[in-house]
């Protein structure tokens, strides 16, 4: 790729770029996915299939993982460049920089959610063992139109997506300050303007590990929503999780997705540096 293709869009690359990221961190860690949510499951790790059948739902993530996460950076890549360019300056760089990769980060997760809570509802009942197949699973949701109407088939697809926002923008929040702040720190050790794959990739993981540990209950509860037999909301769900497992069951399934997530970090913040600089970028 490198000395191929140059662009001097940044949306450019960061929408090829964040696509290739997603692809790659989704399918080669999806197996760890499936453990996760298999032992977040209200039915229990055995029952929602164990280690059978790991690759079940794949296919909703081959759909889904390019465009959410290109979404993700093209708008988090125009956030921050509109921010930095009318807002910072260098006397107020040091506090402007970490609310402006906040913002950024948030604004690119409220968009990626679009893609990827109707990708994640199909896909954790595949991998729930619920259906046999992501398109299943899919054709279950579409068939009760009749019942339901377009609208109601719309609610179903986006069921837990007020708390996998709530997820991802603390989670987003706590990882993209963090790896921006690593690979400045980075920059002036060495006194070179960018930033190699392999260190991304290392404060990818650093970053992703951390957000990961402090943001996993958010992630059981809107596992366990998107789950449930019936619509049930956040409070009504984690009412009945806290009666029926204490406090204990909101960390559940936190090894995988902490290792998950850090390797996912690596793998995701590595191959979008790469294609990021291959391009041209810095």
């Amino acid at each position: 790729m490198s000395g191929t293709f140059k662009t001097e869009s940044p949306f450019t690359r960061a929408l090829i770029a964040g696509a290739l990221a997603g692809t790659t961190v989704d399918l080669s860690l999806y197996p760890i996915d499936t453990l996760k949510t298999r032992l977040q499951s209200s039915a229990g790790f055995s029952a929602s299939g164990g280690f059978r059948g790991i690759y079940a739902g794949v296919g909703s993530a081959v759909i889904g993982s390019a465009p959410g996460a290109a979404l993700f950076f093209v708008t988090y890549e125009a956030t921050k460049t509109y921010l930095h360019s009318y807002v910072r300056s260098p006397q107020t760089a040091q506090w402007v920089d970490p609310l402006t990769h906040m913002a950024a980060a948030s604004l690119g997760e409220v968009a990626a959610c679009a893609v990827r809570v109707p990708t994640e509802v199909v896909k954790q009942r595949a991998q729930a063992v619920q259906f046999r197949s992501s398109f299943a699973a899919l054709q279950a949701i579409l068939a009760r139109r009749g019942v339901v109407g377009v609208g109601g088939v719309w609610k179903e697809l986006y069921r837990g997506w007020s708390v996998t926002v709530l997820r991802e923008v603390p989670f987003t929040v706590i990882q993209f300050p963090l790896w921006e702040a690593l690979k400045e720190w980075r920059r002036r050790r060495t006194g070179r303007d960018g930033i190699s794959a392999g260190e991304s990739a290392l404060f990818g993981s650093v970053a992703g590990a951390v957000a990961a540990g402090v943001t996993t209950p958010l992630d059981v509860l809107k596992t366990r929503m998107m789950l449930a037999r019936e619509k049930v909301g956040a409070g009504e769900m984690a009412g009945r999780m806290l009666r029926d497992g204490g406090m204990g069951v909101f960390f559940k399934g936190m090894g995988p997705r902490v290792v998950w997530i850090s390797v996912g970090g690596a793998v995701f913040l590595g191959s979008y540096q790469w294609a990021f600089n291959a391009m041209g970028g810095v």
